[in-house]
């Protein structure tokens, strides 16, 4: 299990785990993020980490895809 920002960008992974303080892992869930769903890096700028999560694009922070382990 690793965080989301050593994914290999392309690379299609599931998320094993979301962690962080209970309103963080509120809102990555509302974004599509949970435990069990598939994720693909799309790229990395500036820091921010750009994923495809249910069909959808999302940025999210590194600090925030610290807390999403695939």
């Amino acid at each position: 299990m690793m965080p989301l920002t050593l994914a290999a960008v392309g690379e299609e992974n599931r998320i094993k785990k979301v962690g962080g303080k209970p309103e963080v892992r509120k809102h990555l869930e509302n974004l599509g993020f949970v435990a069990g769903g598939n994720v693909t890096v799309i790229s990395v700028l500036g820091g921010n980490v750009i994923v495809n999560v249910k069909e959808a694009r999302v940025a999210v922070s590194r600090e925030m895809a610290q807390k999403i382990m695939i």
